[in-house]
């Protein structure tokens, strides 16, 4: 098998986490990645390395790799004309480009999505911003936390009632953008091969944000209403809550079939609940929920997990338990999809990620190396693109490329 995007040359303009997921997907499908970072690197570097390991052991900055494995470094101070200048170039020979940079720097480093698709019709502009590129905060910065979570209305939605919103664990929104721009720009090198023309693509993480809430948000745009976030303490169905076991594991249920309220309440050992009139429709037993939610915390509580398995699974009831990150790290069915890779580091040796969220039985995908170290392919990536040598040594003796430190 060949690598679906075998051939294709990406140049990413991007730091932080949602514009390079989208292309470490893209390098796990056989991308030539090409990443520019700043002579002092992305910013993400380092910001979230592991603190748990032993002082002796091998470190890699495991986040990081995440979302920059198997890409190629170059260090380009794109504030020197001489810096922007040679990216217009290598965008020349490149198929897409793709960044996350705000559109005000981007037209004053001259790397606009005009300015570069001018020296490359051919080449697919893949934008990311945090609330779009048109109204008056097109130029307005953007992380997950404030733009996703936040302006998105996703927050309001998973409060409990009265309570301060949920704190979210990072990139969750950064890593669903990737995703969506990775679509546009798949759609827009398809079109490509039609028409020869590339084009510009976009996303946003206010518009992926509100995308994913679109079964509350498509209600609302019809009624104008935010629906009431419920906590446990709500009225609410019984079989669309969550559970605390003996063990302090908790379960999920999420049973949208009505007719197998009476098929939990026999196989769990309550079989009065389902005979008793007052919750004999679902209409009482939503409005009966807590007193219900109650009864049965009441009884999951007096048995582990693993008891109530197999009765869940014989009363026909979707469910599952809420996994601890060491669980689903052991979890069989976890490591049967593939959701996990190696990546093999010549310091830190060979430590798991996850791998790119698809599978192909056509097409070979998987991670091709470990993330690069800053700037380490700047000579090698540019005078493989036809860059004069001396013009290479010129632009690094006067530190407009290479990393800013000699990297070990």
């Amino acid at each position: 098998m060949t690598a679906p995007l075998q051939g294709v040359t990406v140049l990413e303009l991007a730091n932080w986490v949602a514009a390079p997921s989208c292309t470490a997907v893209m390098a796990d499908l056989g991308a030539e990645v090409i990443k520019v970072e700043p002579r002092t690197g992305d910013a993400m570097r380092g910001k979230l390395r592991q603190p748990s390991l032993p002082d002796e052991a091998p470190r890699a900055d495991h986040p990081f790799h995440l979302d920059n494995r198997g890409k190629r470094s170059i260090a380009v101070d794109l504030t020197d004309p001489r810096g922007a200048e040679l990216i217009i170039e290598v965008a020349g020979r490149a198929d897409v480009l793709v960044t996350n940079l705000l559109p005000s720097r981007l037209e004053r480093y001259g790397l606009g999505p005009a300015q570069v698709r001018a020296a490359n019709p051919r080449l697919v502009y893949g934008l990311v911003t945090g609330f779009g590129t048109r109204g008056p905060e097109a130029d307005r910065p953007g992380f997950d936390l404030t733009a996703f979570f936040g302006r998105a209305g996703i927050m309001s939605l998973v409060a409990e009632p009265g309570q301060a919103p949920p704190a979210f664990r990072p990139g969750q929104g950064d890593h669903a953008t990737g995703l969506a721009l990775l679509s546009a720009v798949l759609a827009a090198l398809l079109q490509r091969e039609r028409t020869g023309q590339g084009q510009v693509v976009e996303t946003s993480l206010l518009h992926v944000g509100a995308w994913t809430i679109g079964c509350d948000l498509g209600a609302a745009l019809v009624d104008g209403r935010q629906p009431t976030p419920r906590g446990r303490d709500e009225p609410i169905s019984p079989l669309n809550t969550r559970y605390r076991c003996q063990d302090d594991a908790w379960i999920t249920l999420a049973a949208h079939d009505q007719r197998a309220w009476p098929r939990l309440c026999r196989e769990i050992g309550l079989p009065q609940l389902a005979e008793d009139e007052r919750y004999d429709t679902p209409r009482k037993r939503f409005r009966r929920g807590r007193e219900l939610v109650a009864q049965l915390d009441a009884h999951f509580a007096t048995a582990s997990v693993e008891h109530w398995a197999p009765l869940l699974d014989a009363a026909g009831i979707l469910w599952d338990r809420v996994a601890t990150l060491p669980e689903l790290l052991a979890d069989p069915q976890a490591r049967a999809a593939g959701l996990f890779a190696d990546i093999d580091h010549p310091h830190a040796g060979t430590f798991e990620t996850l791998a790119a969220p698809l599978r192909m039985d056509g097409g070979e995908v998987g991670i091709r190396g470990p993330a690069p170290e800053v700037g380490e392919h700047t000579s090698s990536v540019l005078g493989a693109l036809g860059i004069d040598h001396d013009r290479i040594a010129e632009l690094t003796a006067e530190r407009v490329i290479g990393p800013e430190q000699e990297q070990h």
